[in-house]
């Protein structure tokens, strides 16, 4: 079964050269640092994180059923690769588990586990696509700076270094870098500028990739600096590689085989390699679905993709990453904002930022070693304003309470601890907005002199237990009492049995009971339209 219509490819085809192209370079831009500083944050071999950047653009691409989302190393598995290393004791038995997680992924989707993505509500993904926002640009204020002591993918609140992020940013400030202040500062006026020019319909700046510009603007002034600066402190960038792009060089194709890692499958008699692969394969398919739920959600053309296949496909992706030596993959909401705000369109964005990833570790090494990280985290400033604009809060504010606490809440705990803490503890808050609101909503209770009306407004649930028998103790001798449940199609055991009791015993306090509609049915599920291909 062919993958693509000939129609499909057409459309490709003529998105990849609107706008698809621009967007890949934007996208590349963005993840290299991402991929190399990942990797040196899990202790792995740098070449692991570009292995890993470079299978997730030219496989997943294709096989996702998400036209934006764009996948990578990420930054929420460093702790688990680092620790699972040590714990294993050697990086290719490590492989052992990725290769094994990647096949426990394919499982998960073959079984439709994808359908759990669906079941957060939709103000913790707007939290956690804000506190994304928000985290990108306190830890690029460093980078912007100059101060590149933390590797760039870095998103943790409390740091290795005994730093947490509010600290760090006051360190950069009372230590920056004039030369990256001036790099960083130009870029994000120039990409203000680039955007609103492109805005009005000006041929150029929508064509050429705002990406790309920052980037010969960066390496220009840097270059500038280097020349006419050459005794000023500060200024001149590349005289440390911390400051800078640093791609390991190969003198020739040849070398690639030597700096591959590969599994070594005689691990597989280790309990551990198991419980490693399927901690890998939960946490990392979890970030994924949330991932997909936020390109979703993003997404101008609104476009809903299959869970299923894109646990599938991060999961062949997954097990060639380890086959080869790289690190885990999931889609990743920052590549995937990138991917947006630079104008994507299709899934060709995400392909050409892998063939740029491989071309970049083939033949682009010297050239792209000559990029400033400062220039690179202007880049991801806009894009995390993009994410974290005002006006989100002002529009979460608007809709009420029980949209907002979980939505801030999501934010904070994103901020302080990590995103999938965030993503719980927003959840557990949401869900219990939902069981207040029903708890609340679900009886209305009107009193005529001795007669009650105690009327079920929707399903009731033994959640509404105490409720319901708060609402019986306050019943009085004489009372004559109708209990409608027109408007509930299912009625809990538990509720029901309460009532059809208290029926029994109320002409022993003088209560006269009637019923309308009152009857215990269980709720069916109905499918409408056909179901979704796997």
């Amino acid at each position: 079964m062919e993958l693509f219509s000939k129609e499909q490819i057409k459309i490709y085809g003529k998105s990849l050269v609107q706008n698809d192209l621009k967007s890949g370079i934007s996208v590349f831009l963005v993840a290299l640092p991402l991929c190399l500083g990942i990797a040196l944050a899990s202790g792995a071999p740098l070449f692991s994180g570009l292995v890993a950047g470079i299978v997730a653009g030219l496989v997943i691409s294709i096989l996702s059923g998400s036209e934006i989302s764009v996948s990578g190393p990420a930054a929420g598995l460093a702790v688990i690769v680092g620790q699972a290393i040590i714990t294993l004791g050697s990086f290719n038995i490590f492989l052992v588990a990725v290769v094994l997680a990647g096949l426990i992924q394919i499982g998960l989707g073959w079984l439709r586990a994808g359908q759990l993505g669906s079941y957060f509500p939709e103000s913790v993904i707007r939290g956690m696509l804000v506190a994304i926002g928000l985290v990108i640009i306190l830890k690029q204020i460093p980078h912007a700076l100059g101060d590149d002591q933390d590797y760039g993918g870095e998103f943790e609140f409390f740091q290795a270094d005994n730093e947490n992020t509010f600290t760090e940013i006051i360190r950069a400030v009372a230590n920056f870098s004039p030369g990256a202040l001036v790099i960083s500062g130009l870029a994000i006026l120039l990409l203000i500028f680039w955007e609103k020019l492109s805005v009005r319909g000006w041929r150029f700046f929508k064509t050429f990739p705002s990406g790309l510009a920052v980037v010969l603007l960066g390496v220009g002034l840097n270059e500038l600096f280097r020349v006419f600066l050459p005794d000023a402190p500060g200024w001149y960038l590349g005289g440390s590689p911390i400051h800078m792009v640093s791609i390991p060089r190969l003198n020739n194709l040849g070398e690639i085989g030597k700096v591959l890692e590969f599994p070594v499958f005689s691990a597989l008699s280790n309990p551990q390699v198991y419980v490693t692969a399927l901690t890998i394969a939960v946490v990392a398919s979890l970030e994924s679905l949330l991932s997909l739920e936020a390109s979703e959600a993003i997404d101008p053309e609104r476009r809903i993709a299959s869970p299923n296949r894109e646990l599938i496909a991060q999961g062949i992706g997954n097990t060639i990453s380890g086959l080869i030596g790289g690190l885990p993959i999931t889609s990743v909401v920052v590549r995937t904002s990138a991917n947006v705000y630079a104008g994507a369109r299709t899934r060709m964005s995400a392909f050409v930022h892998g063939v740029l990833l491989l071309s970049a570790v083939l033949i682009l090494p010297r050239f792209l070693n000559l990029i400033p990280l400062s220039c690179l985290a202007a880049l991801l400033i806009t894009v995390g304003y993009k994410l974290a604009k005002p006006r989100v809060f002002k529009k979460t504010f608007g809709e009420g309470w029980t949209q907002f606490i979980p939505f801030i809440v999501t934010v904070l705990a994103v901020i302080f601890k990590d995103l999938l803490v965030g993503i719980a503890v927003g959840t557990v808050v949401g869900l219990g907005f939902v069981i207040f609101t029903n708890f609340v909503s679900v009886l209305t209770v009107v009193r005529d002199q001795n007669r009650v009306l105690i009327r079920f407004n929707k399903d009731v649930s033994f959640l509404n237990k105490a409720h319901l028998k708060q609402e019986l103790l306050n019943l009085q001798p004489g009372d004559t009492v109708l209990f409608d449940g027109t408007s509930a199609q299912f009625i809990d055991h538990d509720i029901f049995s309460m009532v059809m009791d208290f029926k029994e015993s109320a002409p022993l306090r003088q209560i006269k009971i009637e019923l309308k509609n009152f009857n215990r049915s269980t709720p069916k599920i109905r499918s409408v339209g056909r179901s979704e291909p796997v």
